[in-house]
């Protein structure tokens, strides 16, 4: 059947229908499953979380079943800072895209509750499941739940998460020291420099890189001195011009600091070397930026500039990006500035912007919940595209939809984008339900009482108003 499928029935023959029989091939393979036997295993344990109330479950229901799919993280993320669970009747669909999607797996350790672990241990394709955080703690938690631990230490009190990760670092997997340097990110300051050098001799690359990368934002760091040094030999501003002299090597002094040697497909080596350099120098070795873009550089001109587009972003520098951005606006620099200023900058840009993949890349690099100003800047467009380009419009349509704050529908229905203001409704309607607590059973069986009473009731003056007439 298969190698049939493969040539074409007009180069093989095949006796009876290749489809039909194909189809009572699959069925009969399901059916041939052996039932899993749970009578020996243990119940899942009780839940500690109440359940979002039955609307938001029913809505999650409706965007796994593919309504507004695009919004599942969000109802993820909200549920989630909520402490609430899913109801177990969900479960099954949820596991099931979260083994598909990993982008949603970090939610689902909280939302699936005990029941969710419970099923995981059941169904190896849900075993995914048991390696994401739940809430415990950093000497009993999963590596998931160590790295949430040492998260949310680290933003109340940096100097105990450094400690906390100090103590246990020699202990930890070279996979899990990836991941809990990155964490020193927040609250980043010189006190962390010492442990950052260390950390530059780890055995992980991807270890050693989070490492440089952290130093490379602290201008006072010893790493950040080595690559001033680096950079002032590649670099030299005269007359106007600034005169590049690549490196000739990588050098292993050049590869404890993060450069990595093997270039990306599509680069040479040195303007590879180079542009690393330039990334973790720091910024204030040069003149303003304004200053610095308006020379001409010879021949490296892209590496140099993308160097410093780096560096912008490591050092979280915002003058920097500001400029950066005016020259060439890259969705990255955005990042480094604040909420209300990202919106300004990207409103001004999508008004005096054609519609094309940089717009959307543009757009993508600036945090929900988008405010009223970029929000008309954004439906303008979509309501200019519509008349001369409505083929155009998808991926702008779905990135309002999904981004401008849900309470601006409104805007979006006088705009005349009705997609986008339905999206909008859907979310708003969303996020108040998922607001409300599910009632548990004395609270509904009141409720379910104060109906009965009010029918009597009505039914009463109902009865009453028969009589009068």
């Amino acid at each position: 059947m298969v190698s049939t499928a493969l040539v074409g029935t007009a180069r093989r023959l095949y006796r009876g229908e290749l489809l039909g029989d194909a189809a009572v091939e699959v069925v009969r393979r399901r059916a041939g499953q052996v039932a899993l036997d749970v009578r020996d295993r243990e119940r899942a344990d009780p839940e500690e979380r109440a359940a979002v109330s039955w609307e938001a479950a029913e809505r999650l229901g409706r965007i796994l079943g593919g309504e507004h799919g695009r919004v599942l993280g969000e109802w993820l993320a909200v549920a989630a800072g909520s402490g609430r669970r899913v109801p177990p009747h969900v479960l099954p669909d949820l596991l099931e895209r979260g083994r598909r999607d990993r982008s949603i797996r970090a939610w689902l350790g909280v939302l699936a509750g005990r029941r969710g672990r419970w099923l995981a241990g059941l169904n190896p394709a849900w075993a995914f499941l048991l390696d994401e955080p739940t809430g415990e703690s950093w000497e009993y938690g999963s590596p998931a739940d160590r790295r949430a631990h040492l998260r949310a230490v680290r933003a109340a009190d940096p100097a105990a998460a450094r400690e906390l990760l100090e103590g246990t670092w020699e202990r930890e997997t070279p996979e899990d020291r990836a991941e809990f340097a990155e964490a020193l990110g927040v609250g980043l300051s010189m006190a962390d420099e010492p442990f950052l050098e260390r950390a530059l001799d780890d055995r992980r690359r991807e270890v050693r890189q989070s490492a440089a990368n952290l130093l490379a934002g602290l201008p006072d760091s010893r790493l950040a001195g080595r690559m001033a040094r680096r950079a002032a030999a590649c670099l030299t501003v005269s007359g106007g011009r600034v005169e590049v002299r690549p490196p000739l090597e990588c050098d292993a002094a050049m590869e404890r600091d993060g450069v990595r040697a093997k270039p990306p497909r599509g680069i040479g080596e040195r303007a590879w070397w180079l542009q690393q350099v330039v990334a973790r120098a720091p910024l204030r070795m040069w003149a303003e930026p304004r200053v610095m873009l308006g020379l001409r550089i010879s021949d490296w001109d892209a590496e140099v500039k993308a160097g410093w587009v780096r560096a912008a972003v490591l050092q979280r520098e915002a003058g920097w990006a500001r400029a950066m951005f005016a020259h060439d606006p890259i969705a990255d620099l955005l990042g480094v500035l604040p909420p209300e200023e990202q919106q300004e900058l990207a409103a001004e840009f999508v008004k005096n912007q054609d519609m094309d993949s940089q717009l959307i890349m543009v757009l993508g690099g600036v945090e929900p919940p988008w405010g009223a100003g970029l929000a008309a800047a954004v439906l303008n467009k979509i309501a200019t595209i519509a008349a001369s380009q409505p083929w155009n419009l998808g991926e702008l349509a779905r990135l309002a939809g999904e981004r401008v704050d849900p309470e601006l529908h409104a805007l979006a229905g006088q705009s005349g984008a009705a997609e986008v203001a339905e999206v909008l409704r859907f979310r708003a309607e969303m996020v108040k339900e998922l607001g409300r607590k599910e009632l548990g059973r004395e609270e509904l069986g009141r409720k379910e009482l104060g109906r009965k009473e009010l029918g009597r009731e009505e039914l009463g003056r109902k009865e009453l108003g028969r009589e009068n007439a």
